[in-house]
């Protein structure tokens, strides 16, 4: 009798199973055998067999959910063998990821390096415009963590999870979509991670290594149809090029024509005497391409267009590429050797640099770009445009030395007599266009460079600039920052230049004081090892204080002392007094302690105090000196 129930049951087991029931349903059959009173080896028997169904169950269950995924990834590759629409491909991965995972969200997010950002491109399932929208800088939040590692992160509770940086904008966005378990898979070209593919749900779980497996798979194939996406943005892009030169080819014959006629014109503009920037708007005007003129040591002096640049170029008629300010690599000899001292032209990088020389001197360089090939006759032109640009800076560099000598008398004039004649040094101001009664600060320059060289960086700040006293002087109109003064001129120079100021200062005499006040500046600058920065005297603290023709003590008291003033005024107390004991007791806490009759204690947290008003290093030897000076000028003030 038992064998026949027990083997009713196995065919009942076995029908469940071909019927595809659920672990329940076939784990009730041993349950009904077990409460007909089956027992023995048969019930036994039906244990294992129940055993046995729910495994074959778990693995049929397990093929079909492989079978799902292997359908899913087989679709997505046909999907980006037809890739005509990214945002379509980026769509269906992310459908997909979200119904094999079974999941509430799933969403994508892409990397902007050059805004440092991170985006939502594709969601799905969400139901929040602000996660929708949300942005992320980079490092930020569990993709944040993605992104840096290159490696699948999951949180079964985000807000709970103390891996990764939490942020406001981030958090409101996950809390405003209700999302708490979440896994973030990334994207990568190579070992470069361009984004994150996420898999989220509104309620906790875990998430198994087979979905990890899965959603990694699916980001596989996203960042192929990123990158598939921008070769073909690529070969779009060429093909309009080949389009371009294409046009250019056929633009030649008139191109030609053309050469003839702006042969004629450049003659033209060397006997009327033209400026560079007639000589740069014809060439750019014939050769179809954007013009500039460069100095010797790579100053724009005339641009039309967009060209590239600067290429200036050696002595020995060599064009090098200026990768940075003030450091310059010389092009190699294979095929990319710039003009040389024929002054013929050659192609360096994405232009074409044309060496500008008087004889063998190399003045300067004349670049075009926007050219992908230049013709005989185009070339022929553009050297010719050389000559003439030699002509006309040999002409600019006539006028600039008269010119920069006749300001050179009238600076030595104005520092050295500001008194013999004041309406006359007027005047002659007046005639350089440089107004002596307006307001000025005075800038003493001081650079193991040429003084020649470092007055033509420093005449960018317009007033009037020369050599003084073996010094570059400038008198700038408006207030000037010397410290970035020293710096714009140290990277146009590329050396340390040191810049001491004062004023501004209105009137003759008082623009000839200031200059002194300036040198001295200059040279306690030097003197204190700052060879490189720029400071007037009211920077230099209480050096400057001694250096200066104005001693406002007050002034110089409140600029040490006036957070702890302030605290003392607004609080009633007297940090002031503590500070004083404390230095008056040779930075000694027990005596300080027996001249302010308190407790130690009571002295160490009012020094915490003056440290947080004063800074940290408010004990350092030089900052303790400046403070200790202040208290005595504060004291003798009172």
């Amino acid at each position: 009798m038992e064998a026949r129930d027990a083997v009713t049951d196995l065919l009942t087991l076995l029908d469940l199973l071909a019927e595809g029931a659920s672990p329940e349903e076939l784990s009730g059959v041993a349950a009904t055998a077990r409460a007909s009173g089956l027992g023995g080896d048969a019930l036994a028997a039906v244990d294992r067999a129940v055993a046995a169904a729910l495994r074959v169950r778990r693995t049929v269950t397990a093929h079909r959910r492989r079978e799902a995924e292997l359908t899913a990834l087989f679709d997505t590759a046909g999907d980006l063998a037809a890739l005509r629409d990214t945002d379509a491909v980026l769509r269906s991965i992310v459908h997909r990821a979200r119904m094999l995972l079974g999941v509430d969200v799933s969403y994508l997010s892409l990397n902007d390096e050059h805004a440092g950002k991170t985006y939502v491109r594709v969601t799905d399932g969400s139901v929040s415009a602000l996660f929708q929208q949300v942005q992320l800088g980079m490092g930020e939040g569990l993709g944040g963590l993605v992104a840096q590692t290159a490696r699948p992160y999951a949180s079964r509770d985000y807000f709970a999870d103390t891996r990764f940086n939490h942020t406001g904008p981030i958090d409101s966005s996950v809390r405003d979509e209700g999302l708490t378990a979440i896994l973030g898979v990334p994207l990568a070209l190579g070992s470069r991670v361009i984004g994150v593919l996420y898999a989220a749900d509104r309620t906790a779980r875990d998430f198994t290594p087979d979905e990890v497996a899965l959603l990694s798979s699916l980001a596989d194939h996203a960042a192929i149809a990123i990158d598939t996406a921008r070769l073909l943005d690529s070969t779009r892009a060429a093909l309009a090029e080949l389009n371009t030169a294409h046009t250019t080819i056929s633009g030649h014959v008139s191109a030609l024509r053309q050469a003839a006629e702006a042969h004629d014109k450049l003659m033209d503009l060397v006997l009327r005497g033209g400026d560079l920037d007639e000589v740069a708007g014809a060439l750019a005007s014939v050769l179809g391409g954007g013009i500039a003129v460069f100095d010797a040591g790579g100053a724009e002096l005339a641009r039309v267009g967009d060209p590239c640049g600067p290429f200036p170029v050696e002595a020995s008629g060599r064009a090098v590429l200026v990768e940075a300010p003030g450091r310059a690599a010389p092009m190699d000899a294979t095929g990319r050797v710039a003009a040389q001292a024929s002054g013929r032209v050659a192609a360096v990088e994405r232009a074409w640099v044309c060496a500008v020389q008087a004889g063998p001197e190399v003045l300067g360089s004349l670049v075009l770009s926007g050219r992908a090939d230049l013709g005989d006759a185009e070339r022929r032109l553009f050297e010719r445009a050389g000559v003439v640009t030699a002509l006309l800076l040999l002409l600019r560099r006539s006028v600039a030395a008269a010119e920069d000598e006749v300001r050179g008398e009238l600076l030595s004039d104005l520092l050295t007599a500001p008194t013999r004649n004041p309406s006359g040094l007027a005047a002659r101001g007046a005639r350089l266009g440089v107004d002596l009664s307006a307001p000025h600060m005075v800038l003493v320059c001081a650079s193991e460079v040429p003084r020649r060289r470092l007055a033509t960086a420093a005449s960018r700040y317009g007033g009037l600039v020369g050599v003084h006293a073996e010094q570059v002087v400038v008198l700038a109109p408006g207030p000037v920052h010397p410290a970035r003064v020293a710096t714009d001129l140290g990277t146009a120079v590329d050396a340390p230049v040191t810049v001491g100021a004062a004023g501004p200062a209105t009137g003759i005499p008082e623009l000839a004081a200031a200059h002194a006040e300036a040198a001295r500046c200059a040279r306690s600058l030097l003197a204190l090892d700052r060879a490189g920065d720029g400071a007037t005297t009211a920077d230099l603290g209480f050096i400057g204080l001694l250096l200066g023709d104005t001693r406002d003590l007050t002034a110089h008291v409140d600029s040490v002392l006036g957070p702890v003033l302030d605290y003392d005024s607004r609080r009633g107390t007297d940090l002031l007094g503590t500070l004083t004991a404390y230095f008056d007791s040779g930075a000694s806490l027990a005596r300080a302690k027996d001249l302010l009759h308190v407790h130690v204690n009571t002295v160490v947290q009012r020094l915490d105090r003056v440290a947080t008003l004063l800074g940290e290093d408010w004990q350092d030897p030089r900052r303790a000196l400046e403070i200790q000076l202040a208290l005595r000028l504060h004291r003798l003030r009172r």
